[in-house]
């Protein structure tokens, strides 16, 4: 299964950068995060593995996240003409997923950010279950993105249960 959503941010890209590169804002848009840290290496930083603990209601997942690409390497002044790539390999039971963000620079005080999705799962039921909730997977997605926005533009944290 592979998908992509995307959102425009009214920030300007060195922001969102920033943002997105602070582990410790991930709780306040990235819901359900109970865990994010690196097993080896920076966060981050191309080749760091990180140990990933979501809760949603009940349900416990556990994953390894992998940072394969990061482009450009140092994400200060970066010239509006050049694509911020940010790429991840998360590793589950049953489950294997590469996320790959984009964030583009589309004006003074606007950003875009891409995000492409693909997932690969073990097994019948794993493979059943993915056919069955790919939407599913989509929504949240969105719903990870559209959280993101409300963080980033007007300081929205999802554990506060506003929205």
């Amino acid at each position: 299964m592979k998908y992509t959503t995307s959102i425009e941010i009214a920030l300007p890209r060195e922001k969102v950068v920033q943002l997105v590169a602070d582990p410790e804002h991930m709780p306040k848009w990235l819901r359900g995060l109970v865990l994010h840290e690196p097993v080896n290496g920076v966060h981050g930083q191309v080749g760091t593995t990180s140990r990933v603990v979501f809760q949603m209601g009940k349900q416990r997942m556990e994953a390894t996240e992998t940072v394969t690409r990061l482009e450009p390497a140092d994400l200060h002044a970066i010239p509006s003409s050049v694509v911020v790539h940010y790429d991840r390999e998360i590793v589950g039971e049953g489950m294997w997923q590469a996320q790959r963000d984009r964030i583009i620079d589309a004006g003074p005080e606007t950003t875009l950010w891409e995000s492409e999705s693909e997932f690969r799962f073990d097994g019948l039921l794993m493979r059943l279950m993915g056919r069955l909730m790919a939407g599913t997977f989509r929504k949240q997605s969105r719903q990870h993105m559209r959280d993101f926005k409300a963080f980033a533009e007007q300081g929205t944290d999802v554990r506060q249960g506003t929205n």
